[in-house]
C-alpha cells in the first residue's frame, strides 16, 4: 500500500494577483459518503465570491450538486470572513463528482479571476479519500481525544472538534504508511474513549467540554480498618485464649497471643501479679504434649537455660532447654492442656519454644515460638500516650542492634525484617516502631555503611524481603495499612535475581562506552559496588544535570545540594567520592543515553516511590501483563499511565493532576483486596500519590484564588487523592461529597453559596487538624523514644512527625483551604472575626494553647487571652476581660453563655496572620473596640474612654446556696415536682406541660428528689465509702484540687439501697417510659445516676463555685429522669438574640441526632438562624453546619443534673454538671451532602418557622426571654427544657 493510497485529504495552493493565496483542501468526511472542500483565501482586503460549478465522469460542463438540482449551471458562494481568512466550506454528498471547477469574483469590482489556462480545478479523489474507513472508529475517537488531552483539553466549539477528529484520521493514517498494523495501534492507543466521546462529530456536540466539576462515587471508596484489641490492648481473643483468661482470670492481664498451626492452637497469657512475671501456655494438643523452651535475658533473640528456681512442676533441663510436661485441664465442656511458669521478677525479656506432641515437633511454620516478655516496670512494656502505645521492647531492641544495622544496608533491612516478623501481632506499636526507624535512615540520621562491603545484589535481596514481608502484613492485617504504606514509601523495591546485580554490571559499561574509568566515575564505580544506596540515584541525577547543562560543576552540586548530600557525605562513604566529574564534550551524548537508562537501574532498587520504575514495571510486557490479569484492572488504567508518563515529561500540570487521580482511581479497586502481587500495586499507588503532591503544588502558583469554580475544582481533585489516601477516610469522604455539592451549586457572588461552602471548608480544616493529632498521638513517642536513644538530632525528633504530615496527602488541601478562605468570607460579608461576646475591653495580652489549662487562674490585672483551643465547656479566669481563638465555638456554648453573662468580649478569628500579628505582642497592652464589621484592636490603652477596666468576676459574689432536705421518696412523678424537692429543670418541665399547646410536646419524666444521694450514701452499704468521701473532701477543702477526681471515683462505688431500685423501677413502668427493668438495664441507671452525683466535683462547677462564693457543700443535686426523645434534629433557643442582644429577635442553633453535640463542646459549629418575632415565617440562615459528628441512641432514658443552684439569679450555674443517658449513644459520622436541612429550602422555612414559634410560644407563657432545649422527630417539636435566658 502506498503512502498516497493512505492520503485522507488532498490540498493545493494557487497564487493570486495582488499578493493573495488560495489554498484549497478536500477531506473525505468519517461518515463515508460525503467529502468537504475548503477553500482559504490569505492576504486578501475584501470580500470575493466563489463561482462554482461540478465536472462529473465523461462530461465537461458545469452541473449544480444534484442536492440541488440536475441541471447544468453554477452557484455563487461569498466567502466569510474567518479569523485572518476568507473562508468558503463546500460538502458534496455526490460520490459521481470528481472536480469543482471555478473562478473567483471581485464582489466590489465586478471582475474575475481565473487561470491563465482556463478555470481554476480541484480533483475529488473519492477512493484515496475515503481510505480512512479501513481504521476502526473507536481507533479513531481515542486519537481525538488525546490530540485534544495533548493541547491541556481546552474548550472546544463543535468546529474544533470536528477538527481534532479529522486530525486524528490523518495522524493514523501516517501511522498506517509507515507499516504499522491496526492491532499495533490498537494496543498501544493510550486515551480513554470516554462517555462525551460518541462518535463523529456533530454540530450541536460538546466532543470536550471541560467544566470545572468533577463527581464520583466516593462512597466506593470507603475505608474502616479498626485494630482487634480487647480492653487490655492486645489482639482479639481467640476461643482458646477466653477459655484460658476465664480459668486463671482477667485481672492483671498485660500480653496475649495466640498461634494457629494446622488443626492446634496455642494460646499464651502474661500477668504481672504482685511484682511477679506469670506465664500460662494452653494448647488444644491431645495426649502427651512436651514444651521444650528457653528464656531471653538482653535480647529477644537469644535461647538460654532457664534457671532452676523458676522451673514448673514436671520439668527437666535437656541440651541447653528445659521440657516441661502440659497438665490436662480438660472437662466435659473443654479439652486443653496447660502450663503456668512463675519468672518472678527475673527481667527476662521473652521466651521461644517448640512443642512436642506424641511422635513429632510442631513449631511457627519452619521457626520457633516467640512471645516478648511484657517489663514489670514499665507499663506492661508500652508507654500509655492518649490511648496509644510504643513498644518499647521493640524500640529497645533496634537501639542495642543499630550498631550492627549500620554495617550496611543489607544488615539494617535483614534486621528489619527479623523485627518486623516478630513484632507483627503486637498491634500498630511495631509496625510504628520499625517506620520511625526507617525514617530515621531515610532522612540520614543514620549511618547506612561503615566498614562493610556488600554486593548490591545482596542489598536488593534484602530490600525485596522486607518489602515482602511489609506486603504480606499488608495483606493480612488492613488495620496497619497506613503504616506499611508510610513504611514502603521510606525503602526501595529491591529484587531477586540480577535486578541488584545490574547496578554493579552497568557502571562498568557506562565507563568503558564513555572512556571515563578514572577520576570521580571510578570513585563513584568503588562505592556501587561495595555498598549501593539510595544516595546513588541523586548522584546519577546530579551527573545527568551536569551532563544536560552544557557541563556545567555548578548543576551537579546544585542537584547534590537539593537533595541533602554534602561534600563531606560523598567523603565519609568508606569508598568516598572527592573528585568532581569531568568529561570531555564529545562524551555528552554518549553519557546522557547511558546515565539516563542506569537511572532506572538505580531506581528500581532504591526508589520504590519513583513513578517512571513503577508504571514501567506495570506496562512492561513480561510483568505488567501479569499483573493486570491477576488484579482484573482495566485496560483503563493502562491508557491512564501511558498518558501520565506522556504529561510528566511535558510537564503539563494542569491534566496531569487529573490523570494521575483517574490512575488512582482505576487502581484502587485492586489495592483494596489485592489478589496478587500487593506489592507491586501498592509502590505505584505511592508513586501516583507522590507525583500529585508535586504537581499540585506547582499548579497552586498559577491558580486564581479570586476565581471560586477554578479553586473549588482543583479542591475536588485534592479531596479525592486524600480519599484514596486515607484509611478510615468515612468523614473525608462526607466532605468531598458535601464539596462536590456545592462546586455543582456555584453562583457568582451569591452570600448563600458562600455560607454554604465556608462551612464545608471549616469541616474540613477540624478534619485536618484532627488527623494531625492522630498522627502526633500515634507516631511521635515513638520518634522522642527512639530518637533520643540513637542520638538523633533534637529537631530532627521535635519536627519527625510534622515531617511526615507535611509529605502526606493533607498538607497540600491544608493550604488550599488557608488561602480560599478570605475570598469565601469576603463574598459572604463575614469578616475575619465572628463577634460571639459582644464588649470593649483593654488589658494586657496572654497566649495559652488550651483555655481550660488556666479555667482556675485568677490573673492580678486585666488580662486579654489568646487561645489556641477552646472547646466551649471552659470557665474564663478571673482578670480574664477577653478570649480570642482561632476554635469554632457554638454561640450557644457553655463558655459563649459565661463570656456574655459576664460582660466579656469573646471571639473567633479566621485569619491565622491576624492572629500570629496579635502574638507578636503578647506582655503588651492591648485595646478592643467591637463595630459593626467585627473587632478593631488597638496597642495601648483605647483614649475614647469607653473600654471597660473591670478585671475581676462581674458575676455577683455570695450568692449563697439553700440547703435542701430529702422528701423521703426516692423517686417522684412530674405531678409531685415542688421547688422544694427538685431543681428548676423538673420545675419548668412541669409548667411547661400543662400549659404548652398540644402541638408541642413534653417528653415524661420522673426524678430523684434533693437528698436522694446524701440518704443512698448513709445507708449501711456505703459506709466505707462515706468515710473515704469525709476524709477527701477534708483535704478539697484545704486546697488540694487533685482531690476532686478521687471523689468523683468514689462516688462511682456507691451501692444502691434496695428500696431505691424497687422505686425507680416502678415509677419508670408506670410512667410508660422506655425501661426494660431486667438486671443488666438496672446496673447501666445506677451508673448513669452515679454519674450525674459525681459531676457536682467536676472542676469547672467547684471552681465556678468557688470563684463566685457559692457554697459547694451545699449544692444539692436532683436527678430529671427523661424519655429520651430519638429525634433528627436538636435544637437551643435564645428568644432574645444573644449576640447582638435584640430583643426583636430569635436566635437558634440545630444539629443533627441528639443536642449532646450542641452543647457538650463538640467540634464544628451548628446551624444557626434568626427569626423576627413580627414574622416567624421567614427565618434567615446566618450559617451552615460544620459539627462532624451526630449522637443517636436508641429508645432510652437520660438522667439530667438538677441542682439547687442551675439558675441563681445573678449565676449561670446551667450547663455545669453533668447529663447521662443510660445507653450510650452512637457516634454517627454526619454527610450533609443530601441533607434535607440544606438542600429543601422549603422543608427547611417550615421547620425553623415552627421551631421559632414554638420559642415565641414559651416565652410568652413565661413573659421573660428563655433558653429553650428540644428535638425534632417526624416534625414534631419537642421541647425537653427551658430557662430564663441570661
Amino acid at each position: 500500500m502506498n503512502k498516497a493510497a493512505m492520503a485522507t485529504s488532498k490540498s493545493h495552493s494557487f497564487q493570486l494577483i495582488e499578493g493573495m493565496e488560495l489554498q484549497t483542501t478536500v477531506t473525505g468526511l468519517p461518515n463515508g459518503n460525503s467529502v468537504r472542500a475548503e477553500f482559504h483565501l490569505k492576504n486578501c482586503t475584501r470580500t470575493w465570491i466563489l463561482h462554482w460549478g461540478c465536472i462529473y465522469q465523461g462530461n465537461n460542463n458545469w452541473f449544480v450538486p444534484s442536492e440541488h438540482s440536475t441541471k447544468q449551471g453554477a452557484l455563487q458562494t461569498p466567502f466569510v470572513k474567518s479569523g485572518n481568512d476568507y473562508v468558503v466550506i463546500l460538502e458534496l454528498r455526490d460520490p459521481k463528482v470528481r472536480a469543482v471547477e471555478f473562478v473567483l469574483k471581485d464582489g466590489n469590482r465586478n471582475r474575475w479571476l481565473k487561470q491563465h489556462t482556463g478555470n481554476f480545478r480541484v480533483e475529488i479523489p473519492w477512493n484515496e479519500l475515503h481510505a480512512h474507513h479501513r481504521i476502526p472508529k473507536n481507533l479513531i475517537e481515542r486519537r481525538a481525544y488525546t490530540i485534544w488531552d495533548r493541547k491541556g483539553r481546552p474548550p472546544n466549539s463543535a468546529r474544533e472538534q470536528q477538527i481534532d477528529y479529522e486530525n486524528a484520521i490523518r495522524e493514523l493514517q501516517a501511522d498506517l504508511a509507515r507499516g504499522i498494523s491496526i492491532d499495533d495501534l490498537q494496543a498501544n492507543s493510550s486515551i480513554p474513549v470516554e462517555k462525551a466521546v460518541i462518535s463523529e462529530p456533530k454540530q450541536t456536540m460538546n466532543l470536550h467540554q471541560p467544566s470545572h466539576r468533577r463527581k464520583h462515587d466516593v462512597q466506593k471508596w470507603l475505608q474502616k480498618y479498626a485494630e482487634p484489641v480487647t480492653k487490655n490492648g492486645s489482639v482479639n481473643s481467640s476461643a482458646l485464649a477466653d477459655l484460658l483468661k476465664k480459668s486463671v482470670g482477667q485481672e492483671n492481664v498485660v500480653s496475649q497471643r495466640s498461634f494457629h498451626v494446622k488443626n492446634y492452637e496455642i494460646a499464651v497469657l502474661q500477668k504481672n501479679v504482685k511484682g511477679d512475671c506469670l506465664l500460662y501456655v494452653a494448647t488444644n494438643m491431645a495426649g502427651p504434649t512436651v514444651l521444650h523452651w528457653g528464656v531471653a535475658k538482653s535480647s529477644a533473640g537469644e535461647w538460654l537455660t532457664p534457671p532452676p528456681d523458676v522451673l514448673p512442676e514436671k520439668s527437666k533441663i535437656v541440651h541447653g532447654a528445659c521440657q516441661t510436661y502440659f497438665t490436662d485441664m480438660s472437662s466435659r465442656e473443654h479439652s486443653y492442656q496447660l502450663i503456668d511458669i512463675n519468672f518472678k521478677r527475673s527481667g527476662f525479656v521473652g521466651i521461644q519454644f517448640v512443642i512436642w506432641s506424641g511422635s513429632y515437633w510442631v513449631n511457627n511454620n519452619g521457626a520457633n515460638f516467640a512471645v516478648n516478655l511484657k517489663s514489670l516496670n514499665s507499663t506492661s512494656g508500652k508507654l500509655d500516650v492518649d490511648g496509644k502505645f510504643i513498644l518499647k521492647w521493640l524500640l529497645d531492641e533496634i537501639v542495642e542492634r543499630e550498631k550492627e544495622a549500620e554495617r550496611s544496608l543489607m544488615h539494617r533491612f535483614n534486621i528489619a525484617t527479623e523485627l518486623t516478623e516478630r513484632c507483627k501481632d503486637e498491634g500498630e506499636g511495631g509496625c510504628i516502631g520499625i517506620m520511625v526507624w526507617m525514617k530515621f535512615m531515610a532522612t540520614r540520621h543514620l549511618t547506612w555503611n561503615k566498614n562493610y562491603n556488600v554486593k548490591p545484589r545482596e542489598i536488593s535481596e534484602a530490600l525485596e524481603t522486607f518489602t515482602n514481608l511489609m506486603e504480606k502484613i499488608y495483606l493480612q492485617q488492613p488495620y496497619k495499612r497506613e503504616i506499611v504504606r508510610l513504611t514502603m514509601a521510606l525503602v526501595g523495591r529491591g529484587g531477586q535475581g540480577d535486578v541488584g546485580q545490574r547496578i554493579r554490571d552497568e557502571i562498568l559499561v557506562i565507563q568503558r562506552n564513555n572512556h571515563c574509568k578514572s577520576g570521580m566515575m571510578e570513585e563513584w564505580h568503588q562505592k556501587l559496588h561495595n555498598n549501593s544506596s539510595a544516595d546513588d540515584v541523586i548522584i546519577c541525577e546530579a551527573l545527568l544535570n551536569y551532563v544536560r547543562s552544557d557541563l556545567r560543576i555548578d548543576a551537579y552540586w546544585k542537584t547534590l545540594k537539593a537533595n541533602g548530600i554534602t561534600k563531606e557525605r560523598l567523603a565519609s562513604y568508606d569508598r568516598p567520592i572527592v573528585s568532581e566529574p569531568r568529561f570531555g564534550s564529545d562524551a555528552k551524548e554518549g553519557l546522557i543515553r547511558d546515565l539516563t537508562m542506569y537511572l532506572k537501574t538505580l531506581k528500581a532498587v532504591h526508589s520504590g516511590a519513583d513513578l517512571e520504575s513503577a508504571i514501567d514495571t506495570f506496562l512492561s510486557p513480561s510483568k505488567g501483563h501479569n499483573v493486570f490479569a491477576l488484579n482484573g484492572l482495566s485496560p483503563k488504567l493502562q491508557d491512564l499511565l501511558s498518558s501520565v508518563k506522556r504529561l510528566v515529561r511535558e510537564d503539563n500540570a494542569a491534566p496531569l493532576i487529573e490523570k494521575l487521580v483517574d490512575a488512582r482511581i482505576e487502581l484502587h479497586p485492586a489495592l483494596r483486596a489485592p489478589r496478587a502481587k500487593a506489592k507491586d500495586l501498592l509502590f505505584l499507588d505511592i508513586a501516583l500519590e507522590s507525583c500529585f503532591k508535586t504537581t499540585i503544588e506547582k499548579r497552586l502558583i498559577s491558580l486564581n484564588f479570586n476565581n471560586p469554580p477554578e479553586v473549588v475544582f482543583v479542591i475536588c481533585v485534592v479531596l479525592e487523592n486524600l480519599c484514596l489516601s486515607t484509611f478510615n477516610n468515612e468523614e473525608v469522604i462526607c466532605c468531598t461529597k458535601d464539596w462536590y455539592r456545592v462546586s455543582e451549586t456555584y453562583k457568582a457572588h451569591d452570600v448563600e453559596w458562600a455560607l454554604q461552602t465556608k462551612a464545608v471548608l471549616d469541616r474540613l480544616q477540624l478534619v485536618l487538624a484532627d488527623r494531625c493529632q492522630h498522627y502526633f498521638r500515634l507516631i511521635q513517642p515513638s520518634a522522642n523514644y527512639l530518637g533520643q536513644m540513637l542520638r538523633v538530632d533534637k529537631h530532627g525528633i521535635d519536627v519527625f512527625t510534622e515531617e511526615v504530615i507535611r509529605a502526606g496527602p493533607g498538607a497540600v488541601l491544608s493550604t488550599l483551604l488557608n488561602r480560599f478562605d478570605p475570598c469565601l468570607r469576603k463574598i459572604a460579608n463575614l469578616g475575619c472575626w465572628q463577634v460571639i461576646s459582644s464588649a470593649d475591653a483593654y488589658g494586657f495580652l496572654v497566649c495559652v494553647n488550651e483555655l481550660i489549662s488556666v479555667q482556675s487562674k485568677v490573673y492580678s490585672k486585666p488580662t486579654v487571652v489568646i487561645a489556641s483551643k477552646v472547646t466551649g465547656e471552659e470557665e474564663i479566669p478571673d482578670g480574664v476581660v477577653a478570649v480570642l481563638t482561632p476554635s469554632m465555638i457554638d454561640v450557644l456554648s457553655h463558655v459563649s453563655i459565661r463570656a456574655r453573662n459576664s460582660k466579656i468580649c469573646f471571639a473567633t478569628c479566621f485569619d491565622q496572620n491576624v492572629l500570629r500579628n496579635l502574638k507578636v505582642k503578647e506582655g503588651r497592652e492591648i485595646s478592643i473596640h467591637i463595630n459593626s464589621t467585627g473587632l478593631v484592636i488597638s496597642d495601648g490603652k483605647n483614649s475614647d474612654g469607653h473600654v471597660r477596666h473591670i478585671y475581676i468576676s462581674s458575676v455577683s459574689w455570695g450568692v449563697i446556696t439553700k440547703r435542701k432536705k430529702f422528701c423521703s421518696n426516692y423517686v417522684i412523678s412530674s405531678k409531685e415536682f415542688t421547688s422544694e424537692m427538685v431543681g428548676s429543670k423538673s420545675c419548668n418541665i412541669k409548667f411547661l406541660r400543662e400549659r404548652v399547646p398540644s402541638w408541642i410536646k413534653i417528653p415524661t419524666s420522673v426524678a430523684l428528689p434533693f437528698g436522694t444521694f446524701e440518704c443512698a450514701l448513709s445507708d449501711d452499704s456505703n459506709m466505707d465509702v462515706a468515710r473515704k468521701l469525709s476524709s477527701l473532701k477534708v483535704s478539697l477543702n484545704r486546697g488540694d484540687m487533685s482531690k476532686l477526681k478521687a471523689i468523683q471515683e468514689a462516688v462511682l462505688q456507691m451501692s444502691a439501697p434496695t428500696a431505691l431500685r424497687n422505686e425507680l423501677i416502678h415509677k419508670l413502668r408506670s410512667e410508660r417510659m422506655s425501661y426494660h427493668g431486667d438486671e443488666s438495664s438496672w446496673n447501666r441507671s445506677w451508673m448513669a445516676i452515679k454519674k450525674v452525683w459525681a459531676s457536682k466535683w467536676n472542676e469547672r462547677a467547684y471552681v465556678s463555685c468557688k470563684k463566685t462564693r457559692v457554697d459547694h457543700d451545699a449544692v444539692c443535686m436532683a436527678v430529671l429522669v427523661q424519655e429520651v426523645i430519638c429525634g433528627d434534629y436538636a435544637f437551643v433557643i435564645h428568644t432574645n438574640n444573644p449576640v447582638t442582644g435584640d430583643p426583636s429577635e430569635i436566635y437558634t442553633e440545630i444539629v443533627k441526632g441528639l443536642g449532646e453535640t450542641l452543647v457538650g463542646g463538640y467540634p464544628g459549629r451548628a446551624m444557626s438562624f434568626i427569626t423576627k418575632k413580627t414574622n416567624l415565617k421567614s427565618p434567615t440562615v446566618i450559617s451552615y453546619p460544620s459539627k462532624r459528628i451526630g449522637l443517636y441512641s436508641k429508645p432510652s432514658v437520660i438522667f439530667r443534673s438538677d441542682s439547687n443552684n442551675e439558675d441563681l439569679e445573678g449565676y449561670a450555674g446551667a450547663g455545669l454538671y453533668d447529663s447521662v443517658i443510660m445507653d450510650e449513644a452512637e457516634e454517627v459520622v454526619v454527610d450533609y451532602s443530601r441533607e434535607q436541612l440544606i438542600v429543601d429550602k422549603a422543608f427547611q422555612v417550615r421547620l425553623f418557622s415552627a421551631i421559632a414559634e414554638a420559642g415565641h410560644v414559651i416565652e410568652t407563657l413565661y413573659g421573660c426571654p428563655q433558653d429553650i432545649e428540644g428535638v425534632v422527630k417526624g416534625g414534631v417539636i419537642y421541647v425537653v427544657q427551658a430557662r430564663p435566658q441570661l
